[in-house]
């Protein structure tokens, strides 16, 4: 449904801001824009703190700026409140600790009461301010190295957690709850990087999309993703937990391809595999090629 709507919308989009739907961001001069939802229910448990919703809110769309490079400048947040007058409370005051954090400026934005029983429904807008470069997801070529700033899995296996279903561990569900924006890092890469997105529905599926929309193919070691010593401690590290790793989503680290040798960034950064002029997804670890997972990642109904 989502696929057939995003079509529909690229006919209308034709301004060269809308980067033809096809990237995270719009981009008008040096100002880049971007808007992400989050759904209890789809995005947000409803046990979870509101609190922990609002800085979530903030930093998923902050890593859109992180990807291309951007500094935060405003926000505009859409918020569709609860019932409940103490939730509303936390949440409001969970936006003003992550904007004060990120040193973003509240400008704007709309609230509305949601329906008795309707799922808690919340909008924020990011604008940001290019400092260089702003790379998209289609700029990778054939032969460019593919790399991971930050952790991959920690958010997914945060989530269990959160429903219960493992041993919590601190800081790892805190990769869930609280997913940091690697900021700093998307301005050092963006002068070298050829493409660059950040992780949100899975390494895997975001891959291939960065591929596609290269117009390439892309191999990926598995030995190589990077993942936390307590994720590989509490989750596992065979093979059927590292591609559970790569195929969870909610990560928000950074994806990127580059030509040429890395000079020092800050951040953890990961070579994972390689652009190749062969289309599709190949996936291999140190026993050879690995059959492809019957689901990459988090597909949008």
């Amino acid at each position: 449904m989502e696929a057939k709507l995003l079509s529909q919308l690229q006919k209308i989009a034709t301004d060269p801001a809308a980067r033809g739907l096809r990237d995270d961001v719009a981009l008008l001069g040096d100002l880049i824009l971007t808007h992400d939802m989050l759904v209890e229910g789809v995005h947000f448990l409803p046990s979870d703190r509101a609190e922990d919703v609002a800085w979530k809110l903030i930093a998923v769309n902050l890593s859109d700026l992180a990807s291309k490079g951007a500094v935060p400048v405003a926000m505009l947040l859409g918020a569709g409140l609860r019932r409940d007058a103490a939730w509303n409370a936390a949440f409001i005051r969970g936006i003003g600790i992550a904007a004060e954090t990120f040193g973003i400026a509240l400008i704007g934005g709309d609230t509305v009461a949601m329906p008795e029983g309707a799922p808690t429904s919340l909008g924020l807008t990011a604008i940001g301010r290019a400092t260089g470069p702003v790379p998209s997801r289609a700029g990778a070529g054939a032969g460019d190295a593919l790399y991971v700033a930050g952790i991959i899995g920690d958010a997914g296996l945060g989530l269990a957690m959160a429903l219960g279903q493992c041993e919590i561990d601190a800081g790892i569900i805190a990769a869930y709850q609280r997913p940091i924006p690697l900021i700093e890092t998307g301005r050092a890469l963006s002068p070298i990087v050829t493409a660059m997105m950040d992780v949100s529905d899975g390494l895997l599926i975001d891959a291939q999309r960065m591929a596609t929309a290269s117009g390439t193919g892309v191999e990926i070691d598995l030995d190589m993703i990077p993942r936390s010593g307590a994720a590989r401690m509490i989750g596992g590290d065979d093979r059927a937990a590292i591609i559970k790793s790569a195929t969870a989503g909610d990560d928000y680290a950074l994806l990127f391809t580059a030509a040429r040798p890395l000079p020092p960034v800050p951040g953890r950064i990961t070579r994972i595999g390689q652009m190749t002029r062969a289309g599709g997804l190949r996936i291999y670890d140190r026993d050879g090629d690995v059959p492809l997972p019957d689901t990459l990642g988090w597909l949008h109904d």
